[in-house]
């Protein structure tokens, strides 16, 4: 497939070149989910007005104040996943991951001060992104090449060949291509050896284009809230959180030509990313439930921007043959940290976006005496995808740096993505000590182009058991995931790229008691 997205601002290209991050780093921050307990996730996470969970720490903290008496709850999880993806049209399966997490657990501590009114304290833990994965995908491509990417940068650069080396200016990626002859410096760095005349692509041949994404890791957010109810009627909570982020990847690019000429300079070359991000935030969840009757309940929630504190590591590795030209070589980063005399290792801040919930619930007709009650209830959220902000943090001094270095990356996720809506339903029909519970939620696509389509689907469904203060929950989650991935950019050009498909399949226990 192809898509020239980033032909609107072409400019951008050139210096996301030098840049540690790129727009889907700020999209990885945002597009969380928190996996919530047994009980929430069977009704597709629509927590927002319904209350008397403690999943409402990340969702609503008004929904704690419905608690009378105290609760400690754990929530162990298990996830198997797979992938495939098409490129090119071409079908490729990835490979499988299993894990095991810790989802929503912790503490409510509960009291009532008068009838009706009453306060709730809650500590509480919860797995709001999974980021392991295993996504592999390849096709013949005779329209394009990454090292044209690499060209394109040291062109722009102005720099000599001996300079280019040891700039920390350019890319890993372009001094690597340098290094080992991917790109002929004998023509003055004009092109790479594939796209020359009389070479693979000039020549009418193929490569065939391979990536290979495993990557692990996620965020794990704590929370600390408060929360109350007044006349059992008003009902409010705030709540401070602190996600803390893990994430690794490793990515092997490999470009092969297809065809059985040994003498055109090019057999093949891959290129192997090993990127790490490590670091900690902060944000706020503010929110209000009303419940008019014992039948409608209504909620409001706002989450402030998580501000994130990161620390990026990146580390390279290039093996290239081109046959008679130069034969094999390879490099990776370390000489190349060592000439330039920089380090691999990048500091900066992020703000998050915002996000907004409306929410309602209707809880059925029924008397403990008939033993059957039951609800429906549904969220909407608002996420705003283009307000994330790259910037770096204060020196020693207290003294704010110069941020121009991100402002290509910032005004590229105001181009890339839009604000956009999650929607989540769910049920429950309680019988005597047992609950039936069905739900999903459904994310819209934040991509600004129409052509690029992402998106992000739960359908879910479990069983519950309450006596004596005791309550078992026991859900199964099934997880779809769309989204596009691009093996490298061009500006000159329209960029190829591969839809994506994760299917993760969640089984969810919560254990607790009340006291």
């Amino acid at each position: 497939m192809l898509k020239s997205i980033f032909v609107l601002c072409p400019s951008l290209l050139i210096c996301f070149s030098i840049l540690a991050q790129v727009p889907e780093d700020a999209l990885r921050l945002s597009f969380t989910h928190p996996s919530g307990t047994a009980r929430e996730q069977a009704i597709g996470g629509a927590m927002g007005s319904l209350g008397g969970d403690l999943s409402a720490n990340f969702v609503n903290p008004a929904g704690l104040g419905f608690y009378k008496v105290g609760e400690l709850l754990f929530t162990p999880s298990y996830s198997f996943s797979g992938s495939n993806a098409s490129y090119l049209l071409n079908n490729s399966k990835g490979g499988s991951t299993n894990q095991f997490n810790v989802s929503t657990s912790g503490l409510v501590y509960a009291e009532v001060n008068s009838p009706g009114n009453s306060n709730a304290f809650s500590i509480a833990v919860t797995r709001s992104a999974d980021f392991n994965g295993h996504t592999f995908y390849k096709g013949n491509n005779n329209y394009s090449s990454a090292t044209e990417a690499y060209v394109s940068e040291f062109e722009s650069s102005g720099l000599s060949v001996n300079d280019a080396l040891s700039s920390p200016n350019l890319t890993y990626g372009t001094r690597s291509a340098l290094y080992t002859y991917l790109i002929d410096t004998s023509m003055g760095g004009l092109g790479p050896v594939i796209s020359q005349p009389g070479k693979v692509l000039a020549a009418g041949g193929s490569l065939q284009q391979s990536t290979d994404i495993i990557s692990s890791g996620g965020i794990t957010e704590l929370a600390f809230s408060v929360a109350g109810g007044i006349h059992d009627k008003w009902y409010w909570g705030g709540s401070v959180g602190v996600p803390i982020l893990s994430y690794k990847h490793t990515v092997t690019y490999t470009e092969t030509d297809n065809g059985a000429n040994p003498n055109n300079d090019f057999s093949t070359y891959s290129y192997t990313e090993y990127y790490s991000a490590s670091g900690a935030a902060f944000n706020f969840k503010l929110g209000g439930i009303f419940r008019p009757n014992l039948n409608w309940r209504f909620g409001l929630a706002v989450h402030t921007p998580s501000i994130w504190g990161i620390t990026d590591k990146l580390s390279t590795k290039m093996v290239t043959n081109t046959e008679g030209y130069h034969g094999i070589d390879s490099i990776n980063s370390a000489p190349l940290d060592q000439a330039s005399n920089t380090s691999n290792t990048i500091n900066y801040d992020v703000e998050g976006p915002w996000h907004f919930l409306v929410s309602g619930s209707y809880i059925f007709p029924g008397t403990q005496v008939e033993g059957k009650m039951g609800f429906i209830t549904a969220d909407i959220e608002y996420v705003t995808y283009t307000s994330p902000n790259f910037y770096f943090p204060l020196d020693d001094n207290g003294n704010s740096p110069d941020n121009s270095y991100y402002d290509p990356l910032n005004k590229a996720i105001k181009a890339s993505y839009k604000n956009n809506f999650n929607f989540r339903l769910g049920g429950e029909y309680k019988v005597d000590e047992l609950a039936f519970r069905l739900g999903g939620s459904y994310s819209m696509n934040p991509y600004s182009s129409a052509d690029l389509k992402g998106s992000y689907s739960t359908i879910s469904g479990g069983v519950g058991y309450r006596k004596k203060g005791i309550f078992i929950d026991l859900t199964y989650v099934e997880l779809i995931k769309k989204d596009v991935n691009f093996p490298y950019r061009l500006t000159d050009k329209e960029n190829v790229y591969a839809t994506t498909r994760q299917n993760t399949g969640s089984i969810i226990l919560t254990m607790g008691f009340k006291f």
